[in-house]
This record gives C-alpha cells, sequence and structure tokens, in this order.
C-alpha cells in the first residue's frame, strides 16, 4: 500500500462478491451489526459474516468474560488485516438494567405455566442452588416490589406475579410461560405502571462498566455503546414503555439523532423467528423496512447471530430487505420533505453551509460523492443529510475507515494521499470503474477537508 499504486486503496472482499449478482449489493445505505456469540465466534464463522454484509461486529460485556471478548476482538482484527474488511467492533456495556443470573452456565431454562419461582438476593454454589431459584444482581430487589406486582423477563417473553416475600426472596408464579435466557433483563409492573423505584440503587454507569470500558479502550475497539450515540433497543424498550407506544418512540429517537449527527441503530427482536427457522415471518420483514425506510444508520441483530441457528441467513435477509426498500425509496422519491437543518461546522467546512453537496448531488442527480477525509468528519456530515447517491469515503487511517463502516452510505476505503491531485482522482476513478461502482459519464461530486484544489 505505498507509493500511490491502485494497491493503496483498500476495501472489503465483501464489495467484490457484492458486485457478481446485484450492483446496488456494494452500494447499500444501511449497515448491519452482528452481536458476537460463542455460535458465531470462531475466525471463519466471523469471515462468513463478513463476505454476507456485516458492516460492524458488536461484544455484549453482559455476557462472557474479557478474555473471551478480547478473543473475539482480535479476530476481526486479524480479519481486516489478513482479507481488506473494514469491520468495526462495538462494545456493549451491561448498564444499570435489572438482570438474572447466568443459570449456572445453562443455555436457558423453561417456565412453565403456574410454576412456582423464587428469585433472590442470596447467591449459591452451582452445585447447591436450589431447583427454580434465580440470583439477580439488585440489593434492593425485594424491598422494591410488592405482592401482586407483575415481573416481566425480557420484556414480557415470560411473566411472573408475585405472590409472597421472604426475607431477601420473592416468591413468583409463572402466568406467561416461556424460556428464561442466561442475564435476561428484568422489569416490574404495578397496576399498569412502571415500577420506577427499582432504579434507585443502580448507577447510571457501574463499576464493571468502568473496568469494561477500560478493556475497550485498551483493546482498541471503534465504539463504545455507552456514549457514542444511541441504539433502539426495542426489547428493552418495550419493558420500559407500553408496547403500543414503541413504534412512535422508535421514529422519534432515529429523527432526534439524525438531527444531532449522533449514529443510530435499531435493535432487538428485528427477525426473532430465525432464531429457530430459516425463514422471517412478514411482519418481521415489514419491521425491517420501516426501520430502513426510517434511514437509521443501521440495523442488528441480537439473539438472531448470537445464539439462532440462522446467522447467515438472517444477515441476508437484513441485507436484501435493506437493498429493496433503499431501492425503492429512490425510485419512487419518498424522500423527506426536507434534509434535517445542520448544525454548526467549523470554518473550513464553511461552505457547505449554503449549498451542501448531498443538496446539490440530488439537484444535479449525481451518481456518487467522493470525500476524501483524514478525520472522517467531513464523511460523517455528508451522510447526516441522506443524499441519494452513495458516498465513496477517502481515507489514509485504517481505524477512521473502520468507524466510518457505520454510517449511513458511506463506503469507506483506505488510500494514502499524495500530494498530486489528480493523481489520487484517478486512482479512485480507476479502482471503483473497475468494481463496477462508477461507469464512464457519471457524475460525481468530489468534496475534501485535505485536498485544495481539486476541480469538480
Amino acid at each position: 500500500m505505498e507509493n500511490g499504486s491502485f494497491a493503496s486503496i483498500a476495501s472489503g472482499p465483501g464489495d467484490r462478491n457484492g458486485l457478481e449478482g446485484e450492483r446496488f449489493r456494494s452500494t447499500r445505505r444501511t449497515k448491519i451489526v452482528c452481536t458476537i456469540r460463542p455460535r458465531t465466534c470462531e475466525f471463519k464463522e466471523i469471515e462468513a459474516l463478513a463476505v454476507g454484509g456485516m458492516n460492524v461486529a458488536r461484544v455484549n460485556m453482559c455476557h462472557g468474560t474479557r478474555e473471551w471478548h478480547r478473543g473475539v476482538i482480535r479476530r476481526v482484527r486479524q480479519l481486516n488485516e489478513e482479507k481488506g474488511f473494514a469491520v468495526a467492533v462495538m462494545m456493549d456495556t451491561e448498564g444499570s438494567e435489572i438482570h438474572m443470573d447466568d443459570l449456572n452456565g445453562a443455555e436457558s431454562a423453561k417456565a412453565e405455566n403456574s410454576e412456582i419461582w423464587t428469585f433472590t438476593v442470596r447467591i449459591f454454589d452451582p452445585s447447591s442452588c436450589p431447583e427454580h431459584t434465580i440470583t439477580v444482581n439488585y440489593d434492593g430487589f425485594a424491598e422494591d416490589v410488592k405482592v401482586g406486582d407483575e415481573l416481566l423477563v425480557d420484556g414480557g417473553m415470560v411473566r411472573f406475579v408475585v405472590t409472597e416475600k421472604i426475607g431477601p426472596d420473592v416468591i413468583f408464579q409463572c402466568t406467561d410461560p416461556g424460556l428464561l435466557l442466561p442475564r435476561a433483563n428484568l422489569t416490574f409492573w404495578r397496576n399498569g405502571s412502571l415500577v420506577q423505584e427499582r432504579n434507585a440503587m443502580l448507577p447510571t454507569i457501574s463499576s464493571k462498566d468502568w473496568l469494561d470500558i477500560d478493556f475497550g479502550i485498551a483493546e482498541g475497539v471503534d465504539f463504545i455503546a455507552a456514549s457514542d450515540g444511541a441504539m433502539v433497543s426495542r426489547g428493552d424498550l418495550g419493558a420500559q414503555i407500553r408496547i403500543e407506544q414503541v413504534p412512535s418512540v422508535q421514529k422519534r429517537v432515529v429523527q432526534l439523532c439524525r438531527k444531532l449527527g449522533k449514529p443510530v441503530i435499531v435493535a432487538s427482536q428485528l427477525l426473532e423467528s430465525m432464531i429457530e427457522y430459516p425463514i422471517p415471518t412478514r411482519a418481521e420483514v415489514a419491521d425491517v423496512s420501516e426501520a430502513v425506510r426510517q434511514q437509521a444508520d443501521a440495523v442488528m441483530l441480537s439473539s438472531e447471530s448470537a445464539m439462532g441457528q440462522f446467522p447467515e441467513k438472517a444477515l441476508a435477509v437484513l441485507r436484501c430487505v435493506g437493498l429493496r426498500i433503499e431501492k425503492w425509496r429512490r425510485e419512487e422519491k419518498h424522500l423527506d420533505a426536507q434534509i434535517p437543518q445542520l448544525c454548526h461546522f467549523p470554518p473550513h467546512l464553511a461552505f457547505l453551509r449554503r449549498y451542501t453537496a448531498p443538496q446539490m448531488a440530488n439537484k444535479l442527480k449525481a451518481d456518487a460523492i467522493f470525500v476524501y477525509t483524514k478525520t472522517g468528519e467531513t464523511a460523517t456530515l455528508l451522510s447526516r443529510n441522506r443524499p441519494d447517491c452513495p458516498i465513496f469515503a477517502l481515507t489514509p487511517s485504517t481505524s477512521i475507515r473502520r468507524c466510518l463502516n457505520l454510517q449511513w452510505g458511506l463506503i469507506p476505503f483506505r488510500l494514502d494521499f499524495s500530494d498530486d491531485v489528480e493523481s489520487n482522482l484517478h486512482r479512485t476513478f480507476s479502482l471503483l470503474k473497475a468494481r463496477e461502482m462508477i461507469h464512464s459519464g457519471d457524475l460525481i461530486i468530489v468534496v475534501s477537508d485535505v485536498l485544495q484544489s481539486i476541480q469538480q
């Protein structure tokens, strides 16, 4: 990757594979995040997800040890180095939720209708834990709940009602049977309202979260989900508000993040049925379509890729639905009434204030935007305005390239900039034409925060 050769531009094999069948695959705007767990943690499995379209690998610190997560992070880095991908790593902290224990290592436990279960703050040795007994992580658990309260596991996948309190133990009867999963989140409802007192003793960021954040920084993860953007986790959201409110709240969060220029991911239960079945329900496809139509930066597979039977097929569904809805939206001109108002620009980007590149590209019906950037800031601003055409982001930084891979519409490449502007443009044109990502006669808008004399 030296001396200004074509090899100095790097992109992923997934882009090349996409060109074999459907041109739009290589220019998919909506990014895909995949949660990595034991079912998808080996090198070949991660590579298969990357080839299938994964842009970001998510590690959830609520599960597994730091050493296990370190192995996943390093395998993703190895994949990028050896195969030329730009898969970013996102670390998700545990947060301040109340959750169950790890079920003593079991994959799940079945709660049957009318069964009696005990939830407690007492900690047991795995060999001495009583049957139907689960430890929770909140010291104020027994004090906050009352007889008659409803307990929702994972937003209602299993339901219990409190029948008795005995010291640190709370006795429940199962009213809606189902599978209990390790470290599932717990919420309480009383008289139709969420019990808020339960949060009194929980810090927003726990001591474990701070240690996990230090770990993530040391390992060089690209994103920490506690700070870098917003994730609309509908499972958790549905446990905190009434279920009928979830769609409107999702839409408002996506719109607000777009206005603020923050990445936003729509997550959880997108393709829940594909944990067990090879095809999704039609309702799930419609749900994914709505997230794509709202132009969220990314959609995310949670249990589907973490523990599901068909992670690659679930990924293929997200990719194909995303491509179809994006294409339909462009062809039918189902565009927002107006582009979100931009905020403060650094002085060197002041020219965008009067006539932004996305607006120009849409008005001129440009085929692509090229953006040359050292920091990624200019590419981020272009992405935020959701132009109709793809945005090819060129940067000399491998880490910036990975970070740009989460943002809507950006197709990042690594390019060693030279002092010769024409040479940089020539190399970009040649490589993208060879991959059929642009064609002779295409209209290209060029934007840069590092090259001073580019002609448009």
